[in-house]
């Protein structure tokens, strides 16, 4: 796990997504809808709110670490599965049935407010109309041929239209330095 990394803070976004869609949600749903509030936060507020590795996959863009962490990689120290329940028949789960907005306190409110922005507008879908979006809508995708590339965060930000995108990332790169430094 990279230090800069905030594992609790991705497992409350994840778990933000289980509970609205009753407690369970398909894999590739929650993994394309935090890529999808990630880009949102970046086009609100010209930063991240996981400074997640972005890369394409088959199935379109993702946080890479997060996709890692819904599959069982790494050790946080159990930061993870406070949230979130180990994935089962392609889903994941909040670990508790006591789990509520309430308790997610590493989300802002600016990223709450991100995040069900984006529950509005692609909580209704399925996880292949929301995977087919982002590979119409998400320009930084590029199909890998069934491998991975990395999507530098200048890219995301040059397709949102902002203006100096490589110091946009450049920023983002300073803060998980900081990060790796004074912690999450």
């Amino acid at each position: 796990m990279q230090a800069w990394y905030n594992s609790r803070k991705a497992a409350q976004i994840a778990a933000f997504f289980a509970l609205r869609e009753g407690g369970n949600i398909h894999v590739l749903k929650v993994v394309k809808l935090i890529y999808l509030a990630e880009r949102a936060f970046m086009a609100a507020y010209d930063a991240s709110m996981l400074r997640d590795q972005l890369v394409s996959m088959e199935h379109g863009p993702v946080s890479s670490i997060t996709l890692n962490r819904i599959n069982g990689a790494g050790d946080d120290g159990g930061q993870w599965a406070e949230f979130v329940s180990d994935r089962a028949d392609h889903k994941v789960g909040v670990s508790s049935p006591n789990i509520n907005d309430d308790d997610l306190d590493e989300l802002s409110r600016a990223e709450l407010k991100t995040l069900g922005e984006t529950w509005e507008k692609f909580g209704h879908m399925t996880q292949w109309q929301i995977r087919d979006y982002t590979h119409d809508h998400c320009p930084e995708w590029e199909d890998p041929n069934f491998s991975s590339y990395p999507i530098p965060y200048s890219r995301v930000f040059k397709f949102l239209g902002k203006r100096d995108p490589e110091e946009l990332e450049r920023q983002i790169l300073r803060e998980r330095k900081l990060a790796s430094i004074f912690g999450s």
